[in-house]
C-alpha cells in the first residue's frame, strides 16, 4: 500500500493535524475516527461508533482515552487535546506527537516526551463492536501510563448536555458498563463521575450546526510501562458485554492480518490499488438482512443508488462476488412498483430515485459478464422484466416512458429531485431536473441492452427489448445533442416561465457532467467524440475529478462551504464529485485520448484528507479543498474501477 505517515510540522499544528482523519470499521456500520492530531473536530468523532439495526443508526460511545504520563522524576504529562467553548485547546498533547503512520490500514501514533517514547494503536474486532486501544513503551522509562475515559451514549448527530441526566455507570470487574450499552475494561481502573462541560468541534462550526457538548468523565485506567515492549491497554465493546473479547493486542493483530488478507483477494497491482482496495473494504458491512454497503463515513447509511453506482468497484473488483451477489438477491426482493428503494436513513423506507434502479440493472448486468454467473442472472431476470415494465406503464412521481419516443420522463411531483443531484433547500429542489435527464436515459437504454443479452443467455427471446433499445437510442441522439457542442443536460423540461403561444418545455444546454454516462458505459448510446470530450473536460474538469456545473453558469457556486443551506445550494452546483472521474476517465479511453493523468491528483488525495480513502466532494475552484463525508463508498469505488482497468 502507499506509504501515509506525517512527522511534527503536520501533527503538532492544528491547523494540519486536524485536516487529516482515519477511519477504523468494525464491519457492522460502525468505527472509531478521529484526525490526526488526535483533536475532536466534529460530532461524529469517537474511538466507540455503534450502529444500530441500521447502519445509519449509530450512537456515540467511549469518545477518547485521554493519555498522561508520569515520568520518573514524578512530571506529569497530558498527551490528550480537546478544544472548548471558550476557543481554548487544552491540553495540547498534539505538540508531543513525531509521527503518524496508517500501517494496513489501522492508526499509530508516537509521541515523544525527552528520551521516552510512547506508541498507540487502535483497532476494531470484524463483525463485533469492539475497539482495542493498546499504548507501548518504545524507548525511556519507567513511567505511569493513566488513561481517562471521556464518554457518552447518544445518537451521532446530536449532542448530550450536563442539563440531563447524567451517564448511568455499574461497576464491573476491570471496569464499567455505561448506561447498560457499553462496556470498558482495562488496568487500574478508577472510577470518577463528572462532567466535562463544552468541549467544541470546529468542523461542526463550520457547518453551521451546533458545535458544541458536555462529555462525562467516567473514570481512568493506569499501568506501569517499565521498559521498552511493556504496554498498557483498554478495550470498549457494545455486544455480548459478558463476553470479553480477546486481549487488545491480539485484537490489532487479527485486525492487521485480515487487511493484510482483504488486499491480497483484490490482486492489486501496484501499492495504489491496495490501497484503494482496503478502502473499499470498509463501506461492505454485514446486517442482519445481509451484505450491505454504508454510502459514507461518518453520516450516511445505506443508499441504493450509491451501492449500484459501487457495486462493480466494491465487489467485483476487489474479489468479493459472492458477497455481491447475496446483495443483488437482497436489492432485488425489495422492488416495489419496478423500483429500489433509495434509503432508510430517515427511519422510514422512500423510494424517491429515478436512477437507483437503473443502476441496479447495470450492477447486474456487470455481475453476470464479470463472473459468467449466469444462473444469477437466470433467477433475477423476473425481476428485472418486471421493471422494464413498470417503467414502460409508469411508476411513482410521474417515472415513466414517454410512449412518444421511448425515453424516460420523470418529477412530475411537486418538490422533488429524482436523480442522483437530489439537493433541496426549504424543501425546494436546487437542481430538481425534472424531465428527461441526460444520464437517467443513457442508464435506461444501457440497462435495455444489458437485460436483452442476459434474456438472450437464459435462452428466452429478447427482440422486443432490443426493440425498445433502438427506439430510445434512436430519440436519445436526435433528442441530446446542443447547440453548445455538447449534450443537453434535460430535455423537455417544463419551462419556468414562457410567453403565451410560447413553447410550454425547453430543453436544458448547461455543461454538466451527467452526459459522461452517454459516452462511458458499456451499451452507450452514443460513440464518444474526442473534440466533444475536449470540450466537456475544458469546462469541468479537477484535479479531483469533474465539477457538478461549468464555472461559465451564472449558478456556478465556487465553495461547498457555509451553513446546511448554503451547502446545500452548492452540492451540485460546482462542487466537484470524485465518483464522477469514472464514467470520464471510460469516456477518454472509449475516445482513446490519453489518460495517464487523469488519476494523479485523487491518488495524492489518498494522503490528505479522509487518510486512505477518498472524499464525498471538494470545492469547485483551487484549491479544491475537500468537503462532506472524508470517506465516501462510491468516490472510492470508481476510482479503484477505472484504476483497475488501465
Amino acid at each position: 500500500m502507499i506509504e501515509i505517515a506525517f512527522g511534527p510540522q503536520v501533527c503538532a499544528d492544528p491547523a494540519t493535524g486536524t485536516t487529516r482523519e482515519w477511519l477504523v470499521t468494525d464491519g457492522r456500520g460502525g468505527y472509531a475516527m478521529g484526525t490526526v492530531s488526535g483533536l475532536r473536530t466534529r460530532r461524529y468523532h469517537g474511538l466507540l461508533v455503534t450502529a444500530g439495526e441500521t447502519p445509519a443508526a449509530r450512537r456515540v460511545g467511549l469518545v477518547s482515552l485521554d493519555p498522561a504520563v508520569t515520568l520518573p522524576s514524578g512530571a506529569r504529562v497530558r498527551l490528550g487535546a480537546h478544544e472548548w467553548s471558550s476557543g481554548t485547546v487544552d491540553p495540547r498533547g498534539f505538540e508531543l506527537l513525531e509521527r503518524f503512520d496508517l500501517v494496513d490500514g489501522l492508526p499509530r501514533w508516537r509521541w515523544r516526551i525527552g528520551d521516552v517514547v510512547i506508541e498507540r494503536e487502535l483497532a476494531m474486532t470484524h463483525g463485533r463492536s469492539c475497539v482495542a486501544v493498546v499504548h507501548r513503551l518504545l524507548a525511556g522509562g519507567p513511567v505511569r501510563l493513566e488513561l481517562s475515559a471521556a464518554c457518552t451514549w447518544r445518537d451521532a448527530h446530536g449532542e448530550r448536555r450536563a442539563d440531563g441526566p447524567a451517564p448511568r455507570m455499574e461497576p464491573v470487574d476491570g471496569g464499567a458498563v455505561i448506561e447498560g450499552s457499553y462496556r470498558l475494561s482495562g488496568p487500574d481502573w478508577r472510577p470518577e463521575g463528572q462532567w466535562w462541560l463544552g468541549v467544541r468541534h470546529r468542523e461542526e462550526a463550520a457547518r453551521g450546526l451546533h458545535p458544541e457538548e458536555d462529555l462525562w468523565y467516567a473514570g481512568r485506567f493506569a499501568g506501569a510501562l517499565d521498559r521498552p515492549g511493556d504496554t498498557v491497554s483498554v478495550l470498549a465493546w457494545a455486544d455480548d458485554l459478558a463476553e470479553q473479547p480477546p486481549p487488545a493486542t491480539e485484537v490489532v493483530a487479527a485486525a492487521r492480518a485480515r487487511h493484510r488478507a482483504v488486499v491480497a483477494a483484490a490482486k492489486p497491482a501496484d501499492p495504489v490499488g491496495a490501497t484503494l482496495a482496503l478502502a473499499a473494504d470498509a463501506f461492505v458491512v454485514r446486517t442482519g438482512a445481509g451484505p450491505d454497503v454504508v454510502a459514507g463515513y461518518p453520516w450516511f447509511g445505506a443508499w441504493s443508488r450509491d451501492t449500484m453506482t459501487s457495486y462493480e468497484g466494491l465487489f467485483l473488483c476487489t474479489g468479493r462476488a459472492e458477497e455481491g451477489r447475496e446483495l443483488l438477491r437482497s436489492y432485488a426482493a425489495t422492488l416495489s412498483e419496478g423500483m429500489l428503494a433509495n434509503t432508510a436513513d430517515t427511519g422510514r423506507v422512500e423510494y424517491n430515485t429515478v436512477d437507483a434502479t437503473l443502476w441496479f440493472l447495470h450492477a447486474v448486468s456487470r455481475h453476470v459478464t464479470a463472473t459468467g454467473d449466469t444462473d444469477l442472472g437466470d433467477e433475477l431476470l423476473p425481476a428485472l422484466h418486471g421493471v422494464v415494465r413498470a417503467h414502460l406503464a409508469g411508476t411513482r412521481y410521474g417515472i415513466a416512458v414517454d410512449p412518444a419516443d421511448g425515453l424516460i420522463t420523470q418529477g412530475g411531483t411537486p418538490g422533488t429531485a429524482l436523480t442522483w443531484m437530489d439537493a433541496r433547500v426549504y424543501g425546494a429542489p436546487v437542481t430538481p431536473r425534472t424531465g428527461k435527464p441526460v444520464e437517467v436515459n443513457a442508464l435506461w437504454i444501457n440497462g435495455l441492452a444489458g437485460l436483452a443479452e442476459l434474456t438472450e443467455l437464459a435462452g428466452q427471446d429478447a427482440a422486443e427489448l432490443w426493440r425498445l433499445h433502438a427506439r430510445a437510442t434512436e430519440s436519445f441522439r436526435r433528442r441530446f445533442p446542443a447547440p453548445a457542442g455538447w449534450l443537453h443536460d434535460v430535455v423537455d423540461a417544463p419551462a419556468p416561465a414562457y410567453p403565451l403561444g410560447g413553447a410550454a418545455h425547453h430543453d436544458d444546454d448547461l455543461l454538466r457532467p451527467n452526459q459522461l454516462l452517454a459516452w462511458s458505459l458499456p451499451y452507450a448510446p452514443l460513440e464518444p467524440d474526442p473534440a466533444t470530450l475536449r470540450r466537456v473536460a475544458g469546462g469541468l474538469s479537477t484535479p479531483l475529478g469533474p465539477r457538478s456545473l461549468s464555472p461559465d453558469s451564472p449558478d456556478f457556486a465556487p465553495r461547498h462551504r457555509g451553513g446546511p443551506a448554503e451547502r446545500d445550494t452548492a452540492y451540485h452546483q460546482g462542487t466537484v464529485w470524485p465518483w464522477l472521474i469514472g464514467p470520464f476517465v471510460d469516456a477518454y479511453r472509449r475516445a482513446g485520448l490519453p489518460t495517464d493523468d487523469l488519476l494523479v491528483g485523487l491518488v495524492g488525495h489518498l494522503g490528505e484528507f479522509g487518510l486512505g480513502s477518498v472524499s464525498e466532494t471538494a470545492d469547485g475552484t483551487a484549491p479544491h479543498a475537500a468537503t462532506g463525508c472524508p470517506f465516501q463508498a462510491w468516490s472510492v469505488a470508481e476510482l479503484l474501477r477505472v484504476h483497475k482497468a488501465g
